[in-house]
């Protein structure tokens, strides 16, 4: 009589596959955790907070009269709507330099081994962001009224304009991201972004107008995505014109979004696998 011996089979489990709503909803979920995380450590706001209070008083109190011809109180109109993107950029490095640190650390074995979305980490870091930039234009706009600022439009287009600007610095943190997901340790991305950031504000109209550049300078002043969202700014918080730069400002956006979103997601695979 033989008997039949039982043979092992191995199963193979098929890939998760999620939707947009559930992968919607996972990085919102991790979008708590970083939010939590800023509120157990209030420090991380340290940085939005004195940046655009030290670059505005130093800008319109040193430099303002001679930029602006002795019309300081002009000048502020025109600084502030600057400043507040030229914070926002920089403050878009902080969650490539998080999630590098994350990876780092192993956090990221973990959600590798949850089933939620393969974006969910890195969307919910950036979303994320979002407390910052509030916290960040809120102080600047604060200390800005202390110095004599005042919108010169309507709230309806104040919020327009810090809507969009948090949707600007929403969208250029992917490149941030990307980074962090190449590089080794934290501190490279922070001095690789930050070299990609300081020509990107400094050769814009943030600080002065750019007529007064040279030609070639000028033409790059012209369309550099800061310059737009700059002016755009001005636009809807000073009165004056929002299409043009509004339109070149979206389109910077969509094309980072379109560059930079693929590529971080291929990197955070590569790295996580």
């Amino acid at each position: 009589m033989s008997t039949a011996t039982p043979t092992s089979a191995t199963t193979t489990l098929a890939p998760l596959r999620i939707g947009p709503a559930k992968a919607t909803r996972h990085g919102l979920s991790l979008a708590w955790r970083g939010i939590v995380k800023i509120r157990k450590s209030p420090a991380q706001l340290v940085d939005v907070i004195l940046t655009p209070i030290v670059f505005l008083l130093m800008f319109v109190y040193l430099f303002g009269g001679a930029i602006g011809g002795g019309d300081v109180d002009g000048y502020l109109r025109t600084i502030t709507p600057g400043i507040m993107v030229m914070t926002i950029f920089q403050a878009s490095i902080v969650v490539g330099v998080a999630l590098n640190a994350d990876a780092s650390t192993g956090v990221f074995d973990r959600f590798r081994s949850m089933p939620i979305a393969r974006s969910a980490p890195l969307v919910g870091a950036v979303l994320a962001d979002v407390v910052r930039y509030v916290v960040c234009l809120t102080v600047l706009l604060v200390v800005a009224t202390v110095m004599g600022y005042r919108i010169g439009t309507n709230p309806l287009a104040a919020l327009a304009a810090v809507a969009l600007l948090i949707a600007f610095g929403l969208s250029f943190c992917w490149m941030s991201v990307y980074v962090g997901m190449l590089v080794k340790t934290p501190g490279s991305v922070q001095g690789l972004m930050t070299v990609l950031v300081i020509p990107l504000t400094f050769a814009s109209n943030v600080f002065v107008p750019s007529g007064t550049m040279p030609g070639w300078l000028r033409a790059w002043s012209d369309i550099n995505p800061v310059s737009l969202m700059a002016d755009t700014l001005r636009g809807l918080l000073n009165g004056g014109e929002v299409a043009g730069p509004l339109l070149g400002s979206l389109a910077w956006m969509a094309g980072v979004i379109a560059v930079f979103f693929p590529l971080a997601m291929l990197a955070y695979r590569k790295r996580a696998a």
